[in-house]
């Protein structure tokens, strides 16, 4: 008998192994996408010293970056979901490869727009691509960890920028810089390429799958409907908009940590900006280690909603806790952290989640439209606690950011009911 889904086959060490290359290609790509977010933002100075340009300036380049990748990632599922997966990855790679190239031959301000906009369309594809992938081609046994790797990934890709391009603009310039990232991305293009059978469903375990798991074919698919019955069919779902309203919260939390951390643990707790910013990285890293350790969790309980609201409701106590002003200094970088890891824990568990109401046919599409909710939440967040910051409500970011915790956790657990009445029912997501 022919296996015809992933599903089908029952765990092997051949079954492990595929699992582990494909989470393992989608780990690479998904760090090579965080790693060129920052690309431009590290070479600002340099700019600034090249051409003169204003920070306004080079700050307009980094919005044209994230507007084009937000508009784009809404959309973008809708192709991965008509075309597959692996070329729309090979395309964003390419993107991000051609856009340093471009940074690295600028003259111009025009020119750096038009790299800032290639390099945001490569940006979109991303995570309708890996969700796409790891939900359609990594077996159940490992979808945990598939979640937790690409998250931790990401935070790595993160992490690796500034070291990277500081480097080569020390022993070289920016324009050796730029070409380092669009070479790096290179690499990642080839390596993800040379893997395209795995990514594209062949050849995942031997001869057992017969094709590539697709459901074009399936008329109660929405990948064999149009784009407009597709998307008219979606807006009218509840949940889906949910779980837009999770991701634009909890990324306003996340931008309230990220931006304001190192002046509010200054101005509460007197630490100095070298420190603060050590316990901002020690968040970050923390959050890694949360996704990782959240993995196992994906696998240990059927709650996820459960495992995503409380993880994010300690993040949020964690945050009431430090706007108190009442912890030694020490004490107050300690509970950073810590909180990084509990709001990490619920990224593999929020995955499975969104993964749950996801019409047959639609993955890359819904992924695409709900996490363009972060690009809203990465918005609005700076905007609105900044302007509780400059009113004088110095802890006001993680007041925010623990209210935006609370709301994201209701959302989860409200999201979690409704796959629960669907199940009681035997109603699939439609």
């Amino acid at each position: 008998m022919v296996a015809t889904t992933v599903e089908d086959i029952p765990d092997s060490p051949q079954v492990q192994k595929n699992d582990w290359k494909i989470i393992s290609l989608i780990g690479a790509a998904h760090a090579g996408s965080h790693f060129f977010q920052l690309v431009l933002p590290t070479l600002f100075l340099s700019l600034a010293n090249e051409f003169g340009f204003s920070y306004s300036q080079l700050g307009l380049l980094v919005s044209v970056f994230f507007i084009t990748s937000g508009v784009g990632q809404a959309s973008s599922g809708f192709i991965v979901d008509r075309i597959g997966p692996a070329p729309v990855l090979h395309f964003g790679l390419a993107c991000f490869v051609l856009s340093g190239v471009l940074i690295g031959f600028s003259n111009s301000y025009a020119l750096l727009l038009l790299a800032a906009f290639i390099g945001g369309v490569g940006n979109s594809v991303f995570h309708p691509v890996d969700y796409s992938i790891i939900n359609h081609r990594i077996s159940r046994y490992r979808l945990g960890h598939a979640y937790s790797t690409h998250g931790f990934t990401g935070n790595l890709g993160w992490a690796l920028t500034p070291v990277f391009m500081s480097a080569l603009i020390y022993m070289a310039d920016w324009r050796v810089a730029a070409f380092g990232a669009a070479a790096l991305l290179g690499v990642i293009l080839v390596v993800v390429w040379l893997g395209r059978d795995l990514l594209s469903g062949r050849n995942i375990v031997g001869r057992k799958i017969s094709a590539p798991v697709d459901h074009k074919g399936d008329p109660a698919s929405l990948a064999s409907k149009s784009v407009a019955e597709t998307f008219v069919t979606l807006i009218k779902q509840p949940v889906l908009w949910g779980a837009f309203f999770f991701f634009t919260c909890s990324t306003m939390s996340l931008s309230a940590v990220q931006s304001f951390t190192i002046p509010m643990l200054g101005q509460v707790y007197g630490i100095d900006k070298v420190l603060a910013g050590t316990a901002l990285s020690g968040y970050m890293l923390a959050s890694a280690a949360g996704m990782i350790a959240g993995g196992f969790l994906v696998g240990a309980s059927r709650r996820n909603e459960m495992t995503v609201a409380g993880s994010l409701i300690l993040a949020g106590l964690i945050l009431v806790l430090l706007a108190s002003g009442m912890l030694h200094p020490w004490l107050a970088i300690v509970m950073v952290g810590l909180g990084g890891f509990c709001a990490g824990i619920a990224a593999p568990s929020r995955d499975m989640l969104v993964r749950s109401v996801t019409p047959k046919g639609a993955t890359g599409t819904v992924y695409g439209l709900v996490y363009s909710g972060m690009d809203v939440g990465a918005s609005i967040g700076p905007v609105v606690f900044g302007i509780l910051l400059d009113a004088g409500f110095r802890q006001g970011p993680w007041v925010g950011a623990a209210i935006t915790f609370a709301l994201a956790a209701v959302v989860a657990l409200v999201i979690g009911h409704t796959v629960a009445q669907r199940k009681a029912t035997g109603a699939a997501p439609a």
